[in-house]
């Protein structure tokens, strides 16, 4: 019964993804009798591997159940980023609300530049080399949110040339 438990709340052996929290807040609700005091948690959940991360939040009275909730959330809204070699595939730019993030790819070795929550991102994504930068806000749900749009918004090189039935040498008008 204990090691069901364990899976169950627990963090599992063979569970191949990395948790982080973001941001953890305390938000109140005012109501007749008073304040209602609860945990607001931002996490980023990922496996550094093959592309696969998730970003989610989840509130609760206690610290450890909104980091359970905030964990199960980012699980189920898991997105995959094409990935070529350790960098992105091209150059995007994404807004939500007062955040505008750039990110663009990088050649092997320059390191992953990017500050806070986009970095987190970007690391539970397995990305090792990508230069960003950030403009507007500095709320960190928004840009956590952004990077993941962002990176959603992303197309691999390869699939989209299949879609346009042309081959990436013919889409990038260099024929080989």
């Amino acid at each position: 019964m204990a090691d069901n438990n364990r899976r169950r709340f627990g963090r599992d052996e063979n569970d191949p993804f990395e948790e982080q929290i973001v941001q953890i807040d305390r938000v109140s609700k005012t109501v007749k009798g008073g304040k209602r005091m609860r945990f607001r948690v931002l996490v980023v959940v990922g496996n550094k591997d093959d592309g696969t991360v998730g970003v989610a939040l989840g509130k609760a009275k206690e610290i450890p159940i909104a980091i359970r909730k905030a964990v199960t959330r980012a699980k189920r809204a898991m997105i995959k980023v094409p990935i070529r070699g350790t960098t992105i595939p091209h150059d995007i730019t994404s807004k939500i609300g007062g955040v505008s993030v750039y990110l663009a790819p990088a050649v092997p070795g320059t390191g992953l530049i990017a500050g806070g929550v986009v970095r987190m991102v970007l690391e539970k994504a397995g990305l090792k080399d990508v230069i960003s930068k950030a403009h507007g806000s500095t709320n960190a749900m928004n840009l956590a949110k952004t990077t993941v749009k962002a990176i959603r918004n992303l197309k691999d090189p390869v699939e989209y040339a299949k879609q346009r039935g042309i081959s990436v040498a013919q889409m990038f008008g260099t024929e080989v």
